[in-house]
């Protein structure tokens, strides 16, 4: 006789294995059989217990839940809103001084800006009378012509 390998002691130990799992399913099958009404009614009866419970529950269920909503929540709700207003850090000084002295900054640039155009205008008209513009020449009081160089329309010292 040839010496068995390997593969051929597994498919042995497996054939062997599955002979007894038939003859132990075979013994439990009369077990099983009685069982398995018992198990039925056992099923039924605890579905229709569960559903007795579930209607019992539920109103207080619903009851409690209001009963918490009514009184507890508000004291909890309160007791978390005075929690948080103490732990809440103190809220930074405002710096929106910087801001009003850069606005004020820029207002009084606009304000000097515009006085000194209003100015020089100012100067421009003074020194050219309403008849020039008409006519082109104006006369001065000693009976020359105003002359755009004058001594009267240039600006600052002369001497």
């Amino acid at each position: 006789m040839s010496p068995m390998t390997t593969n051929e002691k597994v498919a042995a130990a497996a054939a062997i294995a599955q002979v007894r799992a038939r003859e132990l399913a075979d013994r439990v099958k009369p077990a099983a059989a009685q069982v398995k009404p018992l198990a039925r009614s056992t099923q039924e009866a605890a579905l229709r217990r569960m559903y007795a419970t579930r209607v019992w529950a539920a109103p207080r269920v619903e009851r409690t839940g209001q009963v918490l909503q009514d009184n507890v929540a508000p004291k909890v709700a309160d007791m978390l809103s005075s929690a948080a207003h103490r732990i809440e850090p103190e809220q930074p000084r405002s710096r929106n001084w910087w801001t009003i002295s850069g606005l004020l900054v820029l207002i009084a640039g606009a304000a000097a800006a515009a006085a000194i155009a209003l100015r020089k205008r100012s100067a421009a008209n003074c020194a050219a009378p309403a008849d020039e513009a008409d006519t082109g020449e104006a006369e001065t009081g000693t009976g020359q012509t105003a002359d755009s160089n004058t001594d009267a329309t240039r600006a600052g010292r002369t001497s």
